[in-house]
This record gives C-alpha cells, structure tokens and sequence, in this order.
C-alpha cells in the first residue's frame, strides 16, 4: 500500500498505478488537473473549429478567411497530444517523467502555433521554441541534480525522506516549466486569438496553467 508522506498538499490519494519505484497516482488535486485537462482535450476532439471574419472598418464589407482541412487536421492532432502530454505531467509520480511530459507539452505548443500560415505568428512560434527549448536545460538538470543527490527519482520516495529535493534542483526545474510555460505571452503577442482555429489556442493556456499548478504542488510535496 503506497502512502504519500506529505498528504497534505495534494490530499490523500484516491488511486495509485505502480512500476516499480514509479507509482503515478492520483489525489483530490492531481486528479482535478487531469479531470480540467481531460475535458479540454475532448473538446478539442470534438469540437468544429471558426472561421475568421474580418471587418472592413467604416464599410460593410466583412471577409472570411479560409483555412486548409489539413491545417486543422495538424492543429488539432496537436492540441490533443498536447492535452494527453499535460494528463501525463498532472498525474506523474516520477520527477523525470514530469520534465519530460513538460517538454513534450513544449513541442507541442510549437506545433499549433506554427501551423498558422502567417508570417508575424510563425515569428511569435520561433521565439517561443528557442525559449522552449533552451527550458530543456534547467527541466532536466533540477532531475538529473535531484537523482544524484538523493539516488531516486520519484516524488513517493523523495516525500518520504528528509532533506529531500536539493533547493538548486527545485530552482531549476520551476525555471525549466516557467519557460516552457510562457507561451501564452507569445500567443497573445501574436494576437493569435484572432487566428483562426480555436478552441486550440485554448489548449496552450490550459497546459500553461496545469504545468504551473503541478510543479508547485511537486515543490511543496518534496
């Protein structure tokens, strides 16, 4: 029976799924970041995107701008990995397999980003993947220090013994998904609401915003 040392967080845990020291589980907290993700990865799944309409100012004149069945088709293949990666990060038990669902979610914000076909949008997504990978370094440097100064990765153990995850470590994976989180400051830069093919813009804020809520839980955990 796995128990969470430090249950006062996250609450008490409702399910747990072991491989080996690696135990993903699920508590009040994580399961409501999986349950928010879920439902907008459906939607995404499910939904039919807009068209964009500009207006001509002073006339009446409004313009509708097509965009590509295959476009849509890669941004929503997109959104919906990137919903199941930020599912992956919610509900992780490992410190690793977190950063790397982290970075994954990364890639795939790239990826509905940079299939819009417009020039300042694709500059906004370039930007962002140069910030995105460069968070690489730090994500997975907080994993690699906490590995070698405490001999386990995951978050059961680390709860359990004291003093857990090195500070430096912490500093360095919160900067890791503070970077890889920033997207939303593109997209806004980018005024990429106004692009057509939401709700997948929606997903980049959602996995922002899940990213921060679980690091921060992670950090007060260990």
């Amino acid at each position: 029976m796995f128990e969470l040392s430090s249950s006062g967080v996250g609450g008490q845990e409702l399910f747990v799924l072991p491989f080996g020291d690696i135990v993903d589980y699920f508590t009040p907290y994580t399961g409501a970041l999986f349950l928010f993700a879920l439902v907008f990865t459906l939607i995404c799944i499910f939904s039919k995107p807009e068209k964009q309409l500009d207006v001509v100012f002073g006339t009446d004149a409004i313009y509708a701008k097509e965009v590509t069945g295959k476009e849509l088709h890669f941004r929503r293949f997109m959104a919906i990995a990137c919903g199941l990666a930020t599912m992956g990060a919610v509900t992780s038990g490992d410190v690793f397999n977190f950063t790397l669902f982290v970075s994954l979610v990364g890639v795939c914000i790239i990826g509905i980003v940079a299939a819009v076909k417009s020039k300042h949008v694709l500059n906004a997504a370039f930007n962002y993947g140069i910030i995105s990978m460069l968070a690489t370094v730090p994500l997975f440097g907080g994993a690699a220090i906490t590995l070698a100064a405490t001999g386990t990765l995951s978050i059961w153990e680390l709860a359990a013994i004291a003093p857990a995850m090195p500070w430096i470590a912490k500093a360095l994976i919160l900067v890791g998904v503070m970077g890889e989180g920033i997207a939303p400051f593109y997209a806004a830069k980018a005024e990429l609401f106004r692009a057509p093919g939401a709700p997948y813009v929606i997903m980049i804020h959602v996995s922002s915003l899940l990213m921060f809520l679980r690091v921060v839980e992670i950090m007060l955990t260990v």
